[in-house]
């Protein structure tokens, strides 16, 4: 199948007109890089076809897909934005530019990297899916960083490790996630990976044997209980991910139970409750095993449930339970909540139950993208952002937002990058407001954080604090799922040892400012 054959295969819902522009793309993206070679010596065109067809295949929208194969070609051939403006309309400008102005982000520790990393979020904070270019455009690149000069690799997979790939986890993008870390792990720690690729080859290979068996024997029982449309496949764990667990678990391997996977896909909430009970009657669960993500979902999103066994032919086992939308989310995130809210009404894909409705409100596209001709009260800033383009600003996941507004005039580069490694790039914790709103904190964060995650007012006349209807010192650390009640009172002010306890760059912000110090 040719790759324009395999571009327009993945496309949901669209007509003549749709196929016609995005073949338009195509040929226009070929010629506008004809000629010039990437390091592996194939035409620069193959990248921008590939990064589309990921695009295609994730399920995203025609503008989005046009703005991959495009989104080279204003910093590295001739082509000019009236050009793609008159050929494609600004919507497809808007996303080009925002993808091209990230272009120069390079890992050298330094204000010119860190300023461009900076831009990335602001751009992003008008449009989600500037974001989601630039993370398959970086994939792409990872799967051929063996042709890149030696002296250039350590650089580019550090990058991913450290931003990219923690990006693309929090925006749920967990396919995305596991390759980048994988892809990026044997350049920047190199002797670890041999010892974790060893590891696993001695620990997996009698394991992988019996897993297709244990997995027939599931499905055998699945299929004599009135199970409609469930699937079956098998999970490995990523290697860079490995590594991690084996270093909290001091290289003990045997102590690891999520090596391998079996996931059972099924079509709706109530069973996957089913499928639990009939994995626990066929094997023995390991106590404590059990969690349970559709009830309490993970702070990205992701929701499953996770139980480990033991087969009677000693195999431990983690089994994970989902629905088909939820293992959809689960592998593109944010970017696969997009492809739902193109359906057409009336298809059963029950969005109405899907967590990224709850944790990011109706993101979608939010205009036509067929609009070409420019309102003639259009602004332009530094080239092309118009006001009324991007994501509306309530359809933004919050943290990105933070990022954006705290360094949208630059100051402290250094600062910055800091922030991004200590505060939206850990782990991360649900705590609740007694009202059930959802509040997206660092782990170890205090209810000083949750206080200022409200509202500056509400963190500057902390008084007292509630933690699950109990009182609770306010620097104490909140844990996943607390509900939190603030005490204000008018006379109360920020107290400077707060800022050895808090955990968000946010708090610490405020805490500064009302210390004297610049916000």
């Amino acid at each position: 199948m040719k790759d324009l054959d395999k571009i327009i295969s993945h496309l949901d819902n669209v007509d003549k007109s749709d196929i016609a522009l995005v073949g338009k793309a195509y040929e226009f993206a070929l010629t506008a890089h004809d000629g010039q070679k990437r390091y592996s010596g194939e035409s620069y065109a193959s990248h921008v076809v590939q990064v589309a067809i990921y695009l295609a295949e994730m399920g995203m929208s025609p503008p989005t897909v046009i703005a991959g194969l495009l989104h080279d070609t204003l910093e590295d051939t001739t082509v000019t934005t009236k050009q793609i403006i008159d050929l494609f309309g600004e919507e497809i400008l808007f996303l080009v530019e925002g993808v091209s102005k990230l272009g120069s982000v390079r890992y050298y520790g330094s204000d010119r990297h860190n300023e461009s990393l900076r831009k990335l979020f602001v751009a992003t904070s008008q449009d989600i899916r500037v974001m989601i270019i630039k993370l398959v455009d970086r994939l792409h690149n990872m799967q051929t960083l063996q042709y890149v000069p030696p002296e250039k690799q350590g650089r580019i997979a550090r990058e991913t490790l450290e931003i990219y790939s923690p990006i693309a986890h929090r925006l749920g993008m967990g396919r995305i996630r596991k390759e980048l870390e994988d892809l990026a792990f044997p350049y920047v720690y190199p002797d670890e990976y041999k010892r974790v690729c060893t590891l696993w080859q001695e620990k997996t290979d009698w394991a992988e044997k019996r897993l297709e068996r244990e997995r027939k024997s599931l499905q055998k029982k699945l299929g004599g209980s009135n199970l409609d449309n469930f699937k079956t496949q098998y999970r490995s764990k990523g290697l860079y991910s490995l590594f991690q667990k084996l270093k909290r678990k001091k290289w003990d391997i045997n102590n690891i139970y999520d090596l391998l996977a079996m996931r059972v896909l099924v079509d709706s909430v109530e069973d996957c409750y089913r499928v639990l009970g009939i994995v626990h009657k066929l094997w023995r669960p390991l106590p404590g095993r059990v969690k349970d993500y559709i009830a309490f979902p993970k702070p990205n999103g992701y929701q499953s449930i996770h139980t480990t066994v033991a087969t009677p032919s000693n195999l431990i086992l983690e089994i994970q339970i989902r629905t088909h939308n939820m293992h959809q989310e689960a592998e593109h995130g944010i970017a696969s909540h997009i492809k739902y809210k193109q359906k057409q009404a009336g298809e059963n894909k029950n969005i109405s139950q899907s967590w990224f409705n709850y944790l990011i409100p109706n993101l979608f596209q939010p205009f036509s993208w067929r609009q070409k001709n420019l309102p003639t009260d259009t602004k332009q800033k530094d080239g092309a952002e118009y006001h009324n383009l991007g994501t509306p600003r309530e359809q933004i996941p919050k943290w990105i937002h933070e990022i954006s507004e705290m360094y949208k005039e630059g100051g402290n580069t250094n600062q910055f990058v800091d922030d991004l490694q200590q505060d939206f790039f850990t782990n991360r914790i649900f705590v609740f407001t007694p009202k059930g709103d959802v509040v997206d904190l660092p782990a170890g964060a205090t209810p000083i954080d949750f206080a200022y995650a409200i509202h500056s007012d509400i963190g500057n006349h902390t008084a007292g604090a509630k933690v699950n209807q109990k009182l609770s010192a306010i620097d104490s650390e909140l844990k996943n799922g607390d509900i939190v009640e603030i005490e204000t009172r008018k006379n109360a002010k920020p107290n400077y040892k707060w800022l050895d306890s808090v955990k968000t760059s946010l708090a610490r912000r405020w805490i500064r400012s009302a210390s004297g110090e610049t916000k």
